[in-house]
């Protein structure tokens, strides 16, 4: 399984896919890319950047880069690179967790047919209860599903509470990294812990296989809540350090500014939840932050432990 395949996946969502010598981007909302698979951390050259913007008349684009780089906003990756997975390695309460989910639901391998069905409610109700208010339709979630049907790598994993699915999980091998896509959960189940058993789960079976070396959870997000990588961490997730960076068209680029920043958060406190002004004001704040000197930005709370060492080593 390799990144040819995760790009298939996006085409067949419809979504426009760039192939540069450094990485794969999907133009993830109009003329704005993002680079993929997400675990990979690349050092693309600047020209190489450029051609990309001109080219493909982008606005921007993001990606990963490793801490020692010169630009990019101090983030992380969420990600499980040991040899094994068990209880013992979580602290008590995520233990006590994980036992009550397993009593409470089974976690098994599901069809896509039945995430693309049974997943819908459960991906509405997860983005309202984060407060992400993207505005997607049932017909886009069930094709991003199918999608992945009969492509190699890909699986879907759900929790079930007698026979309902409670959480569902989207998981992609690419090569020796498994890559967590998407997990759901309905509220009326947070209680019962199914989160916990199907995280628990997957994660084991995934580092049971030896052909698997790490699992990446997440990239730092540009608009969700913090709360939402705390339970990656709490599960025995830790955070590997990156910079994301995020380039403009230089021709737009001296729009992208302090004022332009504060205008844009203006309107999202007006609008709280707006999917665009979100997404704007994040990308407008890693690029501000990313043009900082490393030891002046406003560090990720996970990452201030390490903020000495990785100063130091920058």
């Amino acid at each position: 399984m390799n990144a040819d395949i995760f790009a298939e996946w996006f085409r067949r969502q419809g979504y426009r896919v760039v192939r540069t010598p450094s990485s794969y981007w999907y133009e993830v909302s109009p003329r704005v890319y993002q680079a993929f698979p997400y675990h990979w951390v690349m050092q693309p050259p600047e020209d190489e950047l450029s051609r990309f913007l001109r080219q493909n008349r982008a606005i921007g684009l993001r990606y990963s880069t490793s801490v020692d780089r010169p630009l990019g906003c101090i983030s992380y990756h969420a990600v499980y690179d040991q040899p094994s997975y068990t209880l013992d390695g979580l602290d008590r309460r995520s233990r006590q967790n994980i036992r009550s989910g397993l009593k409470n639901c089974r976690v098994e391998l599901i069809s896509f047919e039945r995430l693309a069905k049974d997943g819908w409610s459960l991906e509405k109700d997860t983005l309202d209860r984060q407060g992400r208010h993207v505005n997607l339709k049932e017909e886009t979630w069930r094709q991003r599903c199918m999608a992945a049907a009969d492509l190699p790598g890909f699986e879907a994993w759900g929790a079930l509470v007698d026979g309902r699915l409670a959480a569902s999980l989207l998981t992609f091998q690419m090569e020796d990294c498994c890559e967590m896509i998407s997990q759901q959960c309905h509220r009326d189940y947070l209680r019962e812990r199914v989160n916990n058993a199907l995280s628990f789960v997957v994660t084991q079976t995934m580092v049971s296989r030896t052909n698997i070396r790490s699992i990446f959870y997440a990239l730092h997000s540009l608009d969700a809540p913090a709360s939402v990588d705390e339970f990656k961490f709490r599960m025995g997730y830790t955070t590997k350090p990156v910079r994301q960076r995020v380039v403009f068209h230089p021709w737009l680029a001296l729009f992208f500014n302090r004022a332009s920043h504060a205008t844009v958060k203006q309107l999202l406190r007006r609008y709280p939840g707006h999917p665009t002004l979100a997404k704007a004001e994040g990308m407008l704040r890693f690029y501000l932050e990313g043009k900082r000197p490393l030891n002046e930005q406003n560090w990720p709370e996970c990452l201030n432990h390490r903020k000495k060492e990785l100063l130091k080593n920058a």
